[in-house]
């Protein structure tokens, strides 16, 4: 949970910035969302190799190490005097922040008993609301008045967080049981029934719902504190974020719910209910609703939605695949979905520049819907023992 939280600390400290940045740099819309798109695509290889890394030496291990990598060069980007500067940091940034979710969501999937483990990986994805938070706090003290490169720099603190996991978090006992197969016949398995239809499934669905995901997220900021003849909200920076605190809030509650409801009534209708409305409340977020009071009122709405449906994906894809291949698993399914999701930044701020934000955000509401639903292609795994070996 609290790598998790400073994972989202160290991201939306960009989505906050963005404007500032934009302004000193001189960056389009598009130019402006390629930065998120390779962090995206950076991080869709890294959390691809993390699994692979953590089935072969530990959850733990490869968790430490991405939490130090997207520590370290976020820091970098305060360092930054050019888009090319911008462009390596961010991707290098993107390494870790896709690592972390591969090596963290096994562990807790492998240490907690079927029956919280829903409830267990909806707290862990929580923390994603609280890093948010924070980061919105930040931004409203910091970039008025220090400008966003000292933003950045607060961005090495969660390499403290290493020390404390080396010391106090043991590797799973499932893991450690395992066996270790070479990387190829990881892959073969993988891709060969009875996985292969857990696998195309998995990427399509996690490929659709992270397209809206980053492509909403990304710009909500933006959105917000763009002037209205422009297609945005018409808020100030400080106002933007404290808009933003109701959503977040939104959020927290989202994660937590969906972890007790998935472990009540099962992780495909909770995944499809939540997708359904996130659905809908984008449609009314970015395309009905100029009004802030009404912004004010959709947005715990928009994060209730728009985020608690995240945790199925660290218990739906345990619950597919054994233990020999689970985390390398887990890193191709969500992390191939991340690279259809790398362009969803960019395509929106494109759109942005010649629709307004609040048009092109609406997009993706039915990326969200189709990526809901088609979770009934896979099978129901509420309360399913995780495997050690192949199903028959």
């Amino acid at each position: 949970m609290l790598g998790w939280m400073l994972d989202a600390l160290d991201v939306m400290l960009y989505s906050f910035a963005l404007l500032s940045m934009q302004k000193e740099f001189g960056l389009t819309g598009a130019q402006a969302g390629t930065l998120t798109t390779v962090t995206l695509a950076a991080a869709a290889v890294g959390g691809t190799l993390a699994g692979v890394l953590a089935d072969r030496f530990g959850r733990t291990r490869v968790l430490m190490g991405s939490i130090l990598t997207y520590s370290i060069f976020t820091a970098l980007i305060a360092t930054s005097h050019s888009f090319a500067e911008l462009l390596l940091w961010r991707s290098l940034v993107g390494l870790g922040l896709g690592a972390e979710w591969s090596a963290g969501t096994v562990l807790v999937a492998e240490t907690w008993p079927a029956e919280h483990r829903g409830k267990a990986i909806g707290i862990t994805q929580s923390g994603w609301a609280i890093g948010y938070l924070a980061a919105a706090g930040l931004a409203a003290w910091i970039l008025p008045t220090y400008g966003w490169r000292p933003l950045f720099a607060i961005g090495a603190l969660p390499a403290l967080l290493v020390l404390w996991i080396r010391r106090s978090v043991p590797e799973p006992e499932t893991w450690i049981q395992s066996e270790r197969l070479p990387v190829r016949e990881r892959f073969r398995q993988i891709f060969a029934p009875p996985l292969l239809r857990y696998t195309v499934v998995a990427i399509g669905m996690s490929s659709l719902v992270l397209f809206a995901y980053w492509g909403l997220f990304t710009w909500v900021p933006a959105y917000l504190a763009t002037p209205v003849e422009k297609g945005g909200a018409g808020l100030s920076i400080v106002k933007s974020s404290a808009w933003i605190a109701p959503m977040q809030i939104g959020a927290l509650l989202g994660y937590l719910l969906f972890g007790l409801l998935s472990d009540k009534i099962g992780r495909r209708p909770s995944f499809a209910l939540f997708l359904t409305g996130a659905a809908v409340v984008t449609i009314l977020y970015g395309g009905a609703a100029r009004n802030p009071q009404t912004l004010l009122l959709l947005g715990p709405l928009v994060g209730f939605f728009g985020h608690g449906y995240y945790s199925a994906f660290g218990s739906i894809l345990s619950e597919l695949y054994p233990s020999t291949v689970r985390a390398t698993a887990q890193g191709l399914c969500y992390n191939g979905g991340r690279i259809m999701s790398a362009f969803a930044p960019a395509v929106i701020g494109a759109l942005a520049d010649q629709h307004g934000l609040g048009t092109a955000l609406t997009l993706t509401a039915a990326f969200f819907l189709v990526g809901g639903w088609l979770v009934f292609a896979l099978p129901e795994t509420r309360g399913r023992a995780l495997n050690t070996s192949l199903p028959s």
